[in-house]
């Protein structure tokens, strides 16, 4: 299979490389030498890959989180939600392609489903702007949440952008305002809301969708404030400064369930959800799972007051 490669993946990639090389040369040569030799090479980048996943900095997982070969929204639909019927417009200005929500069944249950789309390839990523909302798209989000409430059905969100997008024309919508809007919705919820970080969690954007019951982060994804190119630049007056301010930044889903900000980890495959996709997608799904039948036991007014508390409490903790 063929991967793009990260740049502290090179070793990784020479290895592979040459492993892959070798197996094309066994095909032609069946010489037992030869397939030992890319065993070898395999179980060396494996170890490799292995070694470097297990200490990766914030930076480096800032950029795992972003690779392209991740899944996004689109395909983590596909794999864990029936019947999906996407549901479009804020009926108020126009459609958001950033932001994509339905109704569809999770496990035989009747769901909400609303999440980020970024696109895999220029096309598609132009079509639903890197994933990066306007106002339009946090109305059609806070429309969503009240069909759910209406209808009873839990709501379930897969978080992915860089943050809202920042152009003229949605700070002349209101894009703090339909951002707020989002976020307060969330809050007055009284079914349950288990939200995601697939990949990049990134200021009020994510957080629109994200004041949920239950958050949960993939293993290497991010969540920020603002994105460390942005940090270094206010800091530092240089976006060269991204890697300093990854790590001043605590964004790792470690550093976030350790100040009590997230619920919970979901582990990735080795080398990153991009290697194996569908697993990383199965075990998100039965994380989801898990959350929805914790949160099952909860009226509507004990629904809001979870989330209420939960946030309220975030930095709580120290405190004299």
């Amino acid at each position: 299979m063929m991967h793009t490669y990260l740049e502290f993946e090179k070793p990784i990639a020479e290895l592979e490389g040459r492993a892959q090389e070798l197996r094309r040369l066994a095909v032609q040569d069946t010489g037992s030498l030869i397939d030992e030799e890319a065993g070898r090479l395999e179980t060396k980048a494996q170890g490799l890959l292995k070694e470097t996943y297990g200490k990766l900095t914030a930076w480096q997982k800032t950029l795992v989180a972003r690779h392209p070969g991740r899944p996004h929204f689109s395909e983590y639909v596909a794999r864990l939600i029936e019947d999906f019927v996407p549901l479009a417009g804020d009926r108020l200005f126009g459609e958001d392609r950033a932001i994509i929500g339905g109704l569809g069944r999770f496990n035989g249950r009747s769901v909400v489903v609303m999440g980020h789309e970024k696109g895999h390839d220029t096309q598609s990523r132009v079509r639903h702007n890197f994933g990066m909302a306007k106002p339009e798209g946090y109305r059609k989000a806070v429309r969503l949440m009240e069909m759910a409430e209406r209808f009873n059905m839990p709501l379930i969100s897969l978080v992915d952008t860089a943050g809202a997008y920042p152009g003229i024309g949605a700070e002349e919508r209101g894009q703090a305002e339909a951002i707020a809007q989002s976020t307060a919705a969330c809050l007055r919820l009284g079914v349950p809301f288990v939200s995601i970080i697939i990949g990049e969690g990134g200021s009020g954007g994510a957080v629109a969708l994200a004041t949920a019951n239950s958050v949960m982060m993939l293993e290497h994804s991010v969540y920020s404030v603002i994105s460390p190119e942005g940090c270094a630049s206010i800091l530092w007056h240089s976006a060269d400064k991204a890697e300093d301010a990854a790590a001043a930044m605590r964004l790792t889903a470690q550093d976030l369930q350790s100040v009590g900000v997230i619920d919970g980890i979901i582990p990735e495959p080795l080398g990153g959800a991009h290697r194996e996709p569908s697993r990383a997608i199965a075990d998100t799904g039965r994380a989801i799972e898990r959350a929805l039948q914790n949160l099952s036991a909860l009226d509507a007014p004990q629904l809001r007051a979870h989330r209420r508390e939960k946030f309220l409490k975030i930095g709580r903790e120290g405190l004299v």
